[in-house]
């Protein structure tokens, strides 16, 4: 008992060094752990703006006025939405949890709220809350369930000042900002009271009232009151994680660190986080399994398995879990080609997984050909390339007690010297999506 207190101690020291003037909670330091732990996650973007097949951004990029997008949750009817097979294909494919958007940019609930009748109990002939569904089924499975949570609302007047998105949008009016932060409150209750223990909150939208010169972010001009609102979260349920998608270096409060379309540091995306902002908090890399995050008929950019699962071992040769997105069609479904691109994922983890799951960043950055996770005193080299037969492993001069492929036990041929380590591969050990070797130190 006094160990588990010292170690909890030392846990909170270290997590809060970055966070001045906010210390975790004990269970949200072991909610931490787990996430670290868990490696792969499912985003869901689903709302009505999936009706029109153009993206979650439809209402901004048509520039559709509020009286034209009001008539959208009326045709909404997902007679099909199951959510005992949403959870169950994330679980197959091997995904501890499920992030939901609770309320996109268009203001629209996707769940029972006494806060606002713009929602889908309200105001849609299918009448049923689906976030109560899923969280139902996330416990029945054992999967932890978060809510995605919008800061920006092109639909509210109290959304006001506006920000740098939406103001194409017709019928917009001006109200009072700190309504619009009591109904962010009030609507985060909810959330944290009416669908049992959940996962955390995923914040997006704060980066629409930084000022912006294409390349950078510059001042806030509004005040989100992210003390208030993270203390009533951590107070309502003290394990919830919260995370915000401001592209920013970590707020006080917050529990992980997220990165948009993008590996951690690596800013290829002019918005992304660049490597200085990088904090001491658990890492979640977000991207999408076509081109777009809500349902899009035209996109034709499905990635291939071997494209995700490449992604996924990345993302953990940084530390990072992998947040997968789909966007389910209107009616409930997700896409077939989706589905089956799952299926292969969660065969490939099947076998491969303990090189995943609870691991940390390896010794040596992921590049197109190499990723590396280690688990206590075992190295996992992830080789990429299936047509290279040869790989230098830079830097790598650690000694070590045995080197063999994962698969097949057998010992692999190397050369050390001061630059590293060559491997040269047995062409019948070679695995066309990911071959890896085994290091134990």
């Amino acid at each position: 008992m006094k160990r588990f207190f010292l170690l909890s101690v030392f846990f909170i020291s270290i997590f809060s060094s970055a966070q001045q003037k906010y210390t975790p909670s004990k269970e949200n330091i072991e909610a931490r752990k787990w996430f670290e732990e868990a490696k792969f996650g499912l985003f869901i973007h689903w709302g009505v703006y999936s009706i029109l097949g153009d993206g979650e951004w439809v209402m901004n990029n048509q520039n559709i006025s509020i009286k034209e997008y009001e008539k959208l949750p009326s045709f909404f009817n997902p007679t099909e939405f199951d959510s005992d097979k949403w959870v169950l294909m994330a679980k197959n494919a091997g995904m501890k949890y499920i992030t939901i958007t609770s309320r996109h940019h268009d203001g629209f609930s996707m769940f029972d709220s006494n806060a606002s009748e713009y929602n889908i109990v309200d105001k849609t002939p299918y009448g049923k809350d689906v976030l109560k569904m899923l969280a139902k089924s996330c416990r029945k499975y054992g999967i932890k369930l978060f809510f995605y949570y919008s800061q920006l609302d092109w639909y509210r007047d109290d959304y006001f000042p506006r920000g740098r998105t939406g103001n194409g949008i017709k019928g917009r009016g001006e109200g009072d900002w700190n309504n619009y932060i009591t109904f962010m409150k009030n609507q985060l209750t909810e959330l944290l009271t009416n669908y049992g223990e959940i996962g955390g909150i995923w914040f997006d939208g704060q980066w629409d009232q930084h000022d912006w010169d294409g390349k950078r972010f510059g001042k806030i001009n509004v005040d989100f009151k992210l003390k208030e609102v993270y203390d009533l979260i951590h107070r309502l349920q003290p394990q919830a994680l919260i995370g915000s998608n401001h592209h920013l270096s970590p707020n006080p409060g917050e529990d992980f660190q997220m990165f948009e379309k993008d590996l951690p540091g690596k800013r290829t995306k002019n918005f992304a986080t660049s490597e200085k902002n990088i904090g001491n908090l658990p890492l979640e890399v977000c991207e999408t399994i076509n081109g777009s995050w809500g349902f899009n008929l035209k996109d034709r950019k499905h990635k291939s398995s071997k494209q995700l699962i490449h992604y996924l071992v990345k993302a953990a040769g940084y530390g990072s879990n992998l947040l997968l997105n789909v966007g389910p069609m209107p009616n409930g479904k997700i896409q077939e080609e989706h589905i089956e691109s799952l299926k292969k994922i969660g065969s490939w983890v099947e076998v491969n997984g303990e090189t995943i799951y609870k691991s940390k960043k390896g010794p040596m950055n992921p590049t197109d050909e190499i990723a590396s996770t280690q688990i206590d005193n075992v190295i996992y080299i992830h080789l990429l390339n299936e047509k290279k037969i040869k790989y230098l492993l830079e830097g790598f001069t650690t000694k070590f007690q045995k080197i063999s492929y994962f698969k097949s036990n057998k010992k692999v041929s190397f050369k050390q010297n001061n630059e590293g380590m060559i491997l040269f591969l047995d062409e019948k050990e070679i695995n066309p999506i990911n071959t890896i070797i085994k290091i134990e130190l």
